[in-house]
């Protein structure tokens, strides 16, 4: 007998591919599996992995949640699927499984008034902000670079020189997903680039309350130079100009944030005391931790 978890999933999966106007071998291009694999998760024979089922939710554009959602159990979908999968798995492996499933299946979305993520490209101010943020509400300052450096066990600039794009982004997801499943309220400063990553930025919109560190382009060059930074201009002609278009491409992602802070000519501590007044309060279980995290350039 089929399982009924899986014949929804393959149901939704066959929904969603005819909606997004896919065929099979379309979609199976998209995600790198086979035509017969994605044909057995359709049909709700294929007891698919989370690595898989990620997969095929990114080529339709939606999370891991919307693909499971809808079923008759009463734990978080997302949960009963990796329940599902866990068969063979070591113990430390099914945690971590479960973690992540907690992570992007939306099982954190009840704590996501006491959690903080600040938004902005390289230059908004995340750090200084973010530490003086965390300290005033009582809750850890995490930086999620410093999380995917930790995990990778190297710097970015090697990260992307080393591995590629591709695989900075997948160890973000998974930094992010740890740091959503773990337990109490904090003050997250991500990336400049996780707003274009849709599973992500997903996953912590549903998580944290999001917060935009707005400011012109003009003003993240002049942070960017008065830090001592001076590789924007170096052998460089047009980079004012670049900087101009990656501030106009993400602008409409960041606007998606819970809070918008313009922060156009005002310290660090001034824009602390700006967001902090527009959040609800942490939560009564928010508990101080050392600030985990290094404190990489900003993208």
């Amino acid at each position: 007998m089929q399982d009924r978890l899986l014949v929804d999933v393959g149901r939704r999966v066959r929904e969603l591919r005819a909606g997004a106007g896919l065929t099979q071998a379309a979609l199976a291009d998209r995600t790198g599996l086979s035509l017969r694999f994605l044909g057995q998760i359709e049909a709700g024979a294929g007891n698919v992995s989370l690595e898989r089922l990620a997969a095929v939710a990114r080529a339709l554009g939606v999370s891991v949640g919307a693909l499971v959602g809808g079923t008759s159990d009463d734990d978080d979908p997302a949960v009963a699927l990796a329940r599902e999968v866990l068969q063979g798995r070591t113990a430390g492996e099914a945690r971590e499984l479960l973690r992540l499933a907690r992570a992007l299946g939306g099982a954190a979305g009840g704590r996501r008034g006491g959690r903080v993520a600040l938004l902005g490209i390289r230059g908004a101010g995340k750090s200084a902000v973010g530490a003086r943020l965390a300290r005033a509400r009582g809750v850890p300052f995490v930086e999620l670079d410093g999380l995917v450096e930790e995990q990778a066990g190297m710097p970015l600039a090697a990260i992307f020189e080393v591995h590629g794009e591709a695989y900075f982004h997948d160890t973000e997801r998974q930094a992010l997903a740890r740091l959503l499943a773990d337990d109490g309220d904090f003050v997250v400063a991500t990336g400049g680039s996780l707003v274009t990553q849709p599973e992500l930025y997903e996953a912590l919109a549903r998580a944290c309350v999001t917060v935009w560190l707005k400011a012109t382009p003009e003003d993240h060059w002049r942070r960017v130079v008065a830090q001592g930074d001076a590789r924007p201009m170096r052998e460089n002609p047009r980079a004012m100009d670049q900087l101009r278009s990656l501030w106009s491409q993400r602008a409409p992602l960041y606007a998606a944030a819970d809070v918008v802070v313009d922060t156009t000519g005002a310290s660090p501590a001034a824009v602390a005391r700006a967001v902090a007044a527009r959040l609800p309060s942490p939560t009564p279980r928010a508990r101080a931790a050392p600030r985990r995290g290094g404190r990489p350039r900003e993208r």
